[in-house]
């Protein structure tokens, strides 16, 4: 499996992976799929100063995407990061997530950030299986937040230290290998 930095071309591949997500499941609070011009913006935006992850399949498909965002606006936060993480259904349970958790990390805490969060709406077992195994912990939970499906749905919250606490100096903007 290879992991790289997303470019735009992938929006297809991204949006496959996300979009039956957000019509057939509560995992997503999306209720319209973004589709891949939607896609492309955001992995856009994103690496403009935060990593947008693939993850490639044996045939040099993309199987599993990551990135990170801000957690909050003010800025008291800039430390802070949510990160997300897709992998194509074909894959789940192959160390998709992990890859790219493992990857991901890594470069949050080397740009200097050092609390990286998770929320998962619930229940959803795989997830919480893979952010617990890369070390998040759960935090805890907002109840009844989302409406989707015809029923409230919680959102639990997971929260992983990227680095030792100290005086922090600015994070720094992400830039793609070249």
């Amino acid at each position: 499996m290879k992991i790289r930095t997303a470019t735009p071309p992938d929006a297809a591949a991204v949006a496959a992976i996300y979009d039956p997500v957000v019509q057939h499941t509560a995992i997503s609070f999306e209720t319209e799929p973004p589709g891949a011009v939607e896609m492309r913006a955001r992995i856009g935006k994103t690496l403009a100063s935060l990593p947008w992850l693939v993850a490639e399949d044996a045939a040099g498909t993309v199987c599993g995407y990551a990135y990170a965002s801000k957690h909050r606006e003010r800025a008291a936060y800039q430390w802070s990061v949510d990160t997300t993480v897709y992998v194509r259904d074909d894959m789940h349970g192959q160390g998709v997530g992990r890859a790219l958790y493992g990857r991901l990390l890594p470069v949050l805490a080397e740009l200097g950030y050092f609390q990286a969060f998770a929320g998962i709406a619930l229940p959803n077992a795989g997830s919480v299986g893979l952010h617990e195994a890369v070390g998040f912990e759960a935090i805890g939970v907002y109840r009844n937040v989302g409406f989707k499906n015809g029923e409230w749905r919680d959102v639990g919250w997971w929260q992983k230290s990227l680095q030792p606490l100290g005086v922090p100096a600015t994070p720094q903007a992400f830039t793609a290998p070249r």
